[in-house]
């Protein structure tokens, strides 16, 4: 069995400290596979953490040298979801069942909505932020 090395951080603080912040780039080495949900202005940024023949999935696609990617032997692929009615119906019984579970930080109403921006602008979600509608 192969196994992988995954690395997902957005950044590494220590709250009771003084010590700066982290970047995940500074931290990171000989990555196989990084899922970048940060939106950055420099998305390559993480093409030095990833090992090679490995790849690099930026949710916010931007602009990649493909000389870089070449020499570093890594690729970058953006994917792009589609809805799909038959996987939905068959997703819904492993929600009801429990085995694929949501994460919900907080739950807000519509008119509320003021209130969950408050909240994602604190950060640490650990979860979505829901807002429900009457």
């Amino acid at each position: 069995m192969r196994h992988i090395s995954l690395f997902r951080v957005s950044s590494v603080s220590n709250s009771s400290s003084t010590k700066p912040r982290v970047a995940p780039d500074d931290v990171a080495r000989d990555v196989d596979l990084c899922l970048d949900t940060v939106d950055s202005r420099d998305n390559s940024r993480l093409l030095h953490t990833l090992k090679r023949g490995s790849t690099l999935y930026p949710v916010y696609f931007g602009k990649f040298d493909p000389e870089d990617t070449a020499r570093l032997g890594v690729t970058v692929s953006g994917t792009q979801v589609r809805a799909s009615g038959p996987q939905l119906a068959e997703f819904g019984p492993l929600l009801d069942e429990g085995t694929v579970r949501l994460a919900i930080d907080s739950t807000f109403p519509l008119v509320d909505a003021g209130r969950a921006h408050a909240r994602a602008a604190r950060g640490h979600i650990q979860g979505k932020i829901v807002l429900t509608v009457a």
